[in-house]
């Protein structure tokens, strides 16, 4: 049974930039992390090496806004890791008044152990405790952005935060299984099924997917938004392909839209008190943002 799910996630396949587009080092002066390698600077973003579950040691990074109204929580391709995002996170910082929050998987550039996953699951939850612990952020003040196979640990966090303020889910899959082959039932070993936790999921769901996407169909997308509880206009990208989205106006226009609509809704109905604290989880414009391979 295990090797059976092994050979499945080999042929639905990680592909981590080789090597690595970035590496960290520590700042003498202070003993911050920082990154080594990339042009672009930002004394508004944070490095942290985080601790999962599994003991990899994954690498994340908070970009900062003065103004944040909100924390986006970004889960990338499987093709990118976070030295290619640099660009992406500044511009949507800027345009949406948000903390940016990202990371990259085990695996991934400066990130230990091995992609699979349940790693990815490992990888998010050691994320959001930190926005936890570190900055202070709650449910209520978060956005759950997942971009192709980032919409798994996506989907994994937004079914299990049941306060969550938001989730998008741009370029989105149903399942692994689901990009490679035109199964209709979930097959128990495939992974990353989306088609199953989205039903759980009880916060506005903003569905981002172009109508010419080669690698996966805009059928995911559709299928995601009426599976969707609590559904907020969807953005269908006329010609947008899989890895192109962010070069269309309309991208950030519709964000921006839904993000003052999350901001009116957290206004007109603010969370209730709660009697404790929330309990930890403990179980670019032009990156490649995914593959897929039949190997």
């Amino acid at each position: 049974m295990g090797n059976v799910t092994s050979n499945v996630a080999a042929k639905f396949a990680f592909f981590p930039p080789e090597p690595a587009t970035y590496g960290i080092t520590t700042e003498e002066e202070t003993g911050k992390l920082i990154f080594a390698g990339v042009s672009l600077h930002d004394k508004n973003m944070e490095v942290h090496q985080l601790t999962t579950k599994s003991g990899n040691k994954v690498v994340a990074t908070f970009w900062r806004h003065p103004f944040a109204r909100f924390t986006l929580l970004y889960s990338h391709g499987n093709a990118a890791d976070l030295g290619q995002m640099f660009e992406l996170f500044m511009e949507l910082r800027a345009h949406l008044r948000v903390n940016i929050m990202s990371y990259d998987y085990s695996g991934y550039g400066a990130s230990t152990g091995k992609p699979s996953e349940f790693n990815t699951y490992y990888d998010i939850e050691a994320v959001y405790n930190c926005l936890r612990s570190d900055y202070g952020i709650k449910q209520e003040e978060l956005i759950l952005y997942g971009q192709s196979v980032g919409s798994g640990p996506t989907l994994h966090m937004a079914s299990r935060l049941k306060r969550l303020r938001g989730v998008v889910l741009h370029s989105a899959i149903l399942s692994g299984i689901r990009v490679l082959y035109p199964v209709k039932m979930t097959l128990w070993f495939d992974i990353f099924k989306n088609i199953d936790k989205i039903r759980h999921v009880n916060s506005q769901v903003l569905v981002i997917h172009g109508t010419n996407d080669e690698i996966v169909d805009l059928s995911h997308g559709k299928r995601l938004w009426e599976l969707a509880k609590e559904k907020y206009d969807p953005l269908w990208v006329k010609g947008g392909g899989h890895c192109n989205l962010e070069t269309y106006p309309e991208y950030i226009k519709h964000l921006r839209k839904f993000v003052n609509a999350m901001e009116k809704l957290s206004l007109t109905n603010p969370p209730a008190k709660q009697l404790t604290n929330e309990p930890s989880i403990t179980e670019t414009k032009h990156n490649r943002c995914l593959r897929f391979g039949k190997k």
